[in-house]
């Protein structure tokens, strides 16, 4: 089990799939295949797989010991969905609450769940199956979720007016049991969790996608969610990803949070990378650039 500490707060990943996932040029339309094969050391085998061109992600939830809380950030793709929409996450069987107690976490020792946004493979366990209907799979936390999200997946917003097929399915399955149980937390621009902990606003890839910051004893991490789904997108901020609604909006909020991210030391920690799943980035002339995988 991977951990690390980030001054006072531990961190712990818990990794629910990782495989090679969608041709490297169709996750991110922008880049060329030039990018892919000169940046090939940092990429490969963790981010990329040349023989196939193929993007490598994983799925994962970061677990966040912090000021005696216990605190998910995203809780991946869950089990039993219909998601007709993506064969891959359709139906299907994982042993994620095993791992998470593998990790020493219950489910009813979760205190706070936060999904950084409301896209499927972000949200699939906030809720199991209980005897045919959703519940709360962490019946004593409270679930942050980004009001502009909420608003736009939810009914009031046309389930995401039809654009993803699968929306009102992720919607009713893992958002409205949570607000059902009276557990659901709406936030927007900027929340506090604790002394460690805040939530910020960095819409784009959805309208309410948000990134989690965390400072402690002057070590400092950022959890950017999907503002990145691979590496080639640090030397190329300006490139969104093909799940982007706004892909010019979410370019905006990358820049800004990557630039405050070498600016202020904070470990970056996006939703999807594989391998340590941790960066630290540095500047290259104007440019940003990788600077070394933590282990």
């Amino acid at each position: 089990m991977q951990s690390f500490m980030v001054g006072d707060v531990e961190v712990l990943r818990v990794v629910e799939w990782r495989a090679p996932y969608a041709p490297a040029r169709d996750l991110v339309p922008g880049i060329g295949p030039e990018v892919w094969r000169d940046n090939r050391e940092a990429l490969v085998p963790d981010h990329w797989e040349p023989g196939s061109d193929r993007a490598v992600v994983a799925l994962q939830t970061w677990v966040l010991r912090s000021a005696g809380r216990t605190v998910l950030v995203d809780t991946g793709v869950g089990n039993g969905r219909e998601r007709p929409g993506n064969a891959l996450f359709h139906r299907r069987q994982g042993d994620f609450l095993e791992r998470l107690a593998q990790a020493g976490v219950r489910p009813e020792d979760v205190d706070v769940v936060v999904n950084t946004h409301i896209h499927g493979d972000h949200v699939g366990w906030n809720t199991r199956d209980l005897d045919g209907s959703w519940v709360p799979a962490f019946p004593n936390a409270g679930y942050l979720l980004p009001a502009a999200d909420d608003h736009h997946f939810g009914p009031d917003g046309g389930y995401g007016g039809g654009v993803r097929p699968d929306d009102r399915l992720i919607y009713q399955d893992s958002i409205a049991p949570v607000h059902k149980s009276g557990q659901a937390l709406l936030w927007d621009g900027e929340h506090r969790i604790d002394e460690y902990l805040t939530l910020e606003s960095a819409p784009g890839h959805t309208p309410g996608s948000s990134v989690l910051r965390v400072a402690s004893r002057g070590e400092r991490a950022v959890f950017v969610g999907d503002l990145l789904h691979s590496p080639v997108q640090i030397p190329h901020p300006e490139c969104s990803s093909c799940f982007c609604l706004d892909p010019g909006q979410a370019a905006t909020s990358r820049r800004r949070v990557l630039e405050r991210a070498v600016d202020e030391g904070e470990l970056l920690v996006p939703a999807h990378f594989g391998g340590s799943g941790v960066v630290e980035m540095r500047r290259r002339g104007d440019a940003l650039a990788f600077a070394r995988w933590t282990p």
